[in-house]
């Protein structure tokens, strides 16, 4: 080791030299100028923080920012219909419309489907009979494994929207327990925009029966649907939440099964 032990010695000493030389823009030396290498400068330098930081904007898709609807602040009369879910969510909704001034009429169809409503004029026949302002509809919980379902569904749920004629409405999708064979995305396409809550995908707590969401997770559910309305409702009405848990509806029709 000691025999290269001068060569190294060398080898720090200039490069001492050339760190040194290189603090100064020039230097002369027996008539020649020498230029700094502007290695200090390289070295010292912080980073230039306009190329490394992250532009986590720059990096992202175009996104399209949704605006918050105006809020109808008037009192409305609300038409909800729908099979067995209305147990659970109606209650929750006679709370909402207690609260901010509406009035609720509500109407469960046992074991109904598209089918079964859109089949028939029973929609009109209420909306002709209390004059809703505002329409709830939960249905499809009881065709999430109908085979072929667009093809038989179709006219019926264009039936339902049909019945509607101009009055807003949100139709709430079924809380799938399984997979669905096309239910939800047969009432998406034909629901106006704005018109449609996907439930599918949420998690619910189930009662016995493995369907039905318990009445705590049915309230907490239409907690959903209310806090969704401002920004994606396409007619946003008032639902400030409530502080009672549940209410009564104004009026419960109930209709057996189809035999």
């Amino acid at each position: 080791m000691k025999k290269y032990f001068g060569f190294w010695a060398i080898l720090v000493i200039s490069f001492a030299i050339f760190l040194t030389l290189s603090g100064f823009d020039s230097i002369k030396v027996g008539g020649f100028e020498l230029r700094s290498s502007g290695m200090i400068d390289r070295l010292t330098k912080a980073p230039d923080t306009a190329v490394v930081a992250h532009d986590s904007l720059a990096c992202m898709p175009d996104t399209v920012v949704e605006q918050p609807k105006e809020v109808d602040e008037t009192p409305q009369t609300i038409l909800f219909i729908g099979d067995s879910m209305l147990e659970g969510l109606s209650p929750r909704l006679a709370a909402y419309a207690e609260a901010n001034g509406h009035t609720l009429y509500s109407v469960i169809w046992y074991s109904s489907t598209s089918e079964v409503w859109g089949e028939t004029t029973k929609l009109q026949e209420y909306i002709e009979e209390f004059k809703p302002t505002y329409v709830f509809i939960s249905l499809g919980a009881n065709e999430l494994f109908v085979r072929n379902i667009a093809e038989r569904r179709d006219k019926f749920v264009k039936n339902i929207i049909s019945q509607i004629g101009n009055l807003p409405y949100v139709w709430i999708g079924p809380p799938n327990w399984k997979p669905d064979t096309g239910i939800n995305d047969l009432i998406a396409k034909n629901a106006r925009n704005g018109s449609f809550f996907l439930s599918n995908g949420m998690h619910f707590d189930r009662a016995k029966d493995g369907a039905h969401p318990t009445r705590k997770s049915a309230g907490l559910w239409m907690d959903s649907v209310a806090r969704w309305m401002p920004e994606h409702a396409a007619h946003p009405i008032k639902m400030d939440k409530p502080e009672a848990a549940k209410a009564r509806p104004k009026r419960v029709i109930i209709l057996q099964p189809k035999k």
